[in-house]
């Protein structure tokens, strides 16, 4: 038996470990051969039901409603999920391999046993969402930063790169590259996927079973087969802290009394605090808008509702923004079919009226988001300077 698998028992249930090298072609051999010998009951891989449709079925972009997405908050996690898929795509191409193979053989090779399928993996959406949580301010602008320069970044790829790669969980790797080594990324993405695809492979159906892994994640796993684990705590979004729900309000609260109280002190220098809410606001948010080649409009909605969504957590001027860009723009069919090619260029990016608009989202939120920022510190500025 091959190197790379490992036999364990638990608890009188039987677990082959297939370790995989995600740009082998001896990972692929090495499945199907393991399988079709050992006849199990059960096959586990290392995707979720999402991710596993995504490789099984030709994904139908047809039927995506923009304006939908944006009004369901989905923009920024579209938006990152295409980014990393492109950068998936750039290696791929690069070694000249098909992402995912193994796993495709792996489910081949399930039924033609008739092993039960698991997916073992958690959701994708939940991991991105427990890291994001997870990360201050700062952090998310520079890991969104950091991921948008990804896409216009062509990477040689070394012989050290190369062998990093057979090691790797490809979106591990593809979020460490952009984004720095953050630790909280470190433990969503990999201690707890590998606490989660654990638990899973243990309660999978029968005596028998075999879990087709990416190598990076078989020490955690082998680790973890031997504690219990809660799916359910695993699969929660974190709530947001106390602290950070109150502050949503109570920031917007004490910036608007002290303009009022400045207000009352001098009405001139009151006037001089709301334009430089207005301003620092509308006008940061309009400047993200353009610099992405906003619409007009896109741009003058982005300025007028910056001051007043900064005010609430519960808006964001990139929403308006970005629903004003998809009615100007109106994203057609063909861009949708286009995106896997023109993500993975500047020129393509902006010409794509539907990645434009999720561009006019994000940036004209992160921008008003610093616009929040600064206004807040020349307020309590002359807040001070005012009354002291």
């Amino acid at each position: 038996m091959s190197e790379s698998v490992i036999t364990v028992t638990i608890e009188n249930k039987t677990i082959i470990l297939i370790k995989t090298a995600h740009v082998s072609a001896q990972s692929v051999l090495d499945v199907k051969e393991t399988i079709e010998n050992i006849k199990p009951n059960t096959v586990c891989v290392e995707l979720d039901a999402q991710r596993a449709k995504a490789f099984t079925e030709k994904q139908n972009m047809d039927n995506v409603d923009i304006i939908t997405i944006i009004r369901q908050k989905q923009a920024g996690y579209l938006l990152t999920n295409l980014i990393l898929s492109s950068y998936q795509r750039k290696i791929a191409k690069q070694l000249d391999i098909s992402v995912g193979a193994e796993m495709l053989q792996a489910l081949e090779s399930a039924k033609e046993v008739g092993a039960h399928i698991r997916y073992i993996d958690r959701n994708i959406q939940t991991t991105f969402m427990r890291i994001w949580r997870c990360l201050g301010f700062w952090e998310k602008m520079k890991l969104i930063s950091a991921l948008i320069t990804s896409m216009f970044v062509e990477e040689k790829i070394t012989e050290a790169k190369l062998e990093e790669l057979k090691q790797s969980d490809m979106i591990e790797l593809a979020l460490k590259e952009v984004g720095g080594k953050f630790p909280s990324i470190k433990t969503g993405l990999v201690d707890e996927r590998d606490r989660y695809m654990a638990q899973n492979i243990k309660n999978s159906f029968g005596n028998v079973v075999v879990a087709v892994i990416g190598a990076a994640h078989a020490p955690g796993i082998l680790r973890e087969l031997n504690n219990e684990n809660s799916l359910m705590e695993l699969d929660r979004i974190p709530e947001k802290t106390f602290l950070s729900k109150v502050s949503g309000w109570l920031i917007p609260a004490l910036i608007l009394t002290l303009i009022l109280i400045t207000f009352s002190f001098d009405s001139s220098i009151g006037m001089r605090q709301i334009m430089i809410w207005i301003i620092f606001n509308g006008g940061l948010s309009a400047l993200g808008t353009a610099l992405v080649l906003g619409h007009p409009l896109s741009i003058l909605t982005a300025f007028l509702a910056a001051p007043i969504s900064s005010l609430s957590p519960l808006l964001a001027a990139g929403w308006f923004a970005g629903l004003v860009e998809a009615i100007m723009r109106k994203p057609k069919v063909s861009d949708l079919q286009r995106i896997s090619e023109d993500i993975n260029s500047l020129r393509g990016f902006m010409k794509n009226r539907f990645l434009h608009v999720l561009l006019v989202v994000m940036s004209a939120n992160i921008f008003s988001s610093i616009g929040t920022i600064l206004s807040t510190m020349e307020i309590f500025k002359n807040f001070f300077e005012t009354i002291f």
